[in-house]
C-alpha cells in the first residue's frame, strides 16, 4: 500500500512540473500573438495598395504577358506548404498538411505533375517520414516570420516559373497556409499565385481603378510590379500563419494545463484513498491484535 502511495505521489509531482510548462508556453504564446496580429495589420496597407496596382495593370485587355496569360496546358504546378517548425500547437501542422494533400490530389488528378515546397520543420518531417521528395525547404523563424525569407522563397518561385517545363520549370504557382480570422478561428486556406487571377467584383464609384497610361510598356510594368506582388503575397502568407500558430498554440498549452490541474486532482483522490484504506488496515491489525491479546 506504501508503494502505491509513493507512485501517485510520483504522478502528482511530474504532472505540476508539466503543467508549470504548459503555463509558461501559454503565457508566451499570449505575449507573442499580439505583436504578430499587429505585423498582419501593419502589412495589410501594402498588400492591399501593390494588388491594385498589379490588378490595374493586369486588367489590360491587350497585355500579353507570361505572368497573367493562363497556358494553354498546365503540365507542372508548384505548391508552396507552409507550417510550424515546432510542436504543442494541437492539430494547426496537420490541418494545413492535410489541405495540402487533398489539393496534390486534385492536381494529379487534372494530370499535373506537383513540385513541393516546404516552409517549415513539421512539414519536412512529415514528408522525410514518407520518403517523399520536395524541391526546396525552408526553416526557422514561422512564429516570427522574416520578409528576407518571403523575398528568397518569391525569387525561387518566380525563377522556377520563368524557367520552360522541359527544363523543370512549373506552369503555376499554389501557397497552403492558415489564415487567421481570430482568436478561435484559423482557417487552412490554399491561394494560387500565378498565373494572376484578376477577380470581377462589384465595387462602389470611390473604389474604381483608375485609368492608367503606361510607360514605356505595361508588360515593362509588370516586370518590376509582380516579383514585389509575389513577395508580399508570400510574406502576408507567413504573418498570417504566424498568427495562426501562436493562437493555436495557446489553446493548446491552456487545454494541456485544464488536463494536467484534472489529473492532479484525480491523483489526489487516489493517493488520499490509498492512504484512508492503508490507515484502515492498520487500525484493524491493533484492533485484532488487541483482541488476541485479550483473549
Amino acid at each position: 500500500m506504501g508503494a502505491q502511495i509513493r507512485v501517485y505521489r510520483q504522478k502528482i509531482s511530474s504532472t505540476t512540473s508539466m503543467r508549470k510548462i504548459f503555463k509558461a508556453m501559454e503565457l508566451i504564446a499570449t505575449s507573442r500573438i499580439g505583436k504578430a496580429r499587429a505585423r498582419v495589420a501593419a502589412s495589410l496597407p501594402y498588400a492591399n495598395a501593390i494588388t491594385r496596382a498589379v490588378s490595374a495593370v493586369a486588367s489590360q485587355n491587350e497585355i500579353d504577358h507570361p505572368l497573367v496569360t493562363e497556358p494553354e496546358k498546365i503540365r507542372r504546378a508548384a505548391v508552396l506548404v507552409i507550417t510550424s517548425d515546432r510542436g504543442l500547437a494541437g492539430s494547426y501542422s496537420a490541418s494545413v498538411l492535410k489541405q495540402a494533400e487533398g489539393l496534390n490530389e486534385l492536381l494529379r488528378a487534372e494530370g499535373k505533375e506537383v513540385k513541393t515546397y516546404i516552409f517549415g520543420r513539421k512539414a519536412q518531417a512529415y514528408f522525410d517520414f514518407r520518403g517523399r521528395s520536395y524541391a526546396r525547404v525552408w526553416t526557422g523563424g514561422t512564429d516570427a516570420p522574416e520578409f528576407e525569407t518571403a523575398q528568397e522563397i518569391g525569387a525561387a518561385l518566380l525563377d522556377e516559373f520563368a524557367t520552360d517545363y522541359a527544363e523543370g520549370g512549373v506552369d503555376e504557382i499554389h501557397v497552403v497556409y492558415t489564415r487567421f480570422k481570430s482568436m478561435v478561428t484559423q482557417e487552412p486556406t490554399v491561394v494560387r499565385l500565378l498565373p494572376l487571377e484578376v477577380e470581377e467584383q462589384a465595387v462602389t464609384e470611390s473604389e474604381l481603378l483608375p485609368l492608367y497610361e503606361f510607360e514605356p510598356e505595361a508588360e515593362q510594368v509588370l516586370d518590376a510590379l509582380l516579383p514585389r506582388y509575389i513577395e508580399s503575397r508570400i510574406f502576408a502568407a507567413m504573418l498570417q500563419a504566424a498568427a495562426s500558430e501562436l493562437a493555436a498554440r495557446q489553446r493548446a498549452m491552456k487545454s494541456a494545463g485544464d488536463n494536467a490541474t484534472e489529473l492532479i486532482k484525480k491523483y489526489t483522490r487516489l493517493r488520499n484513498t490509498a492512504r484512508q484504506a492503508e490507515i484502515t488496515q492498520e487500525l484493524s491489525e491493533i484492533v485484532a491484535g488487541a483482541d488476541a491479546l485479550s483473549a
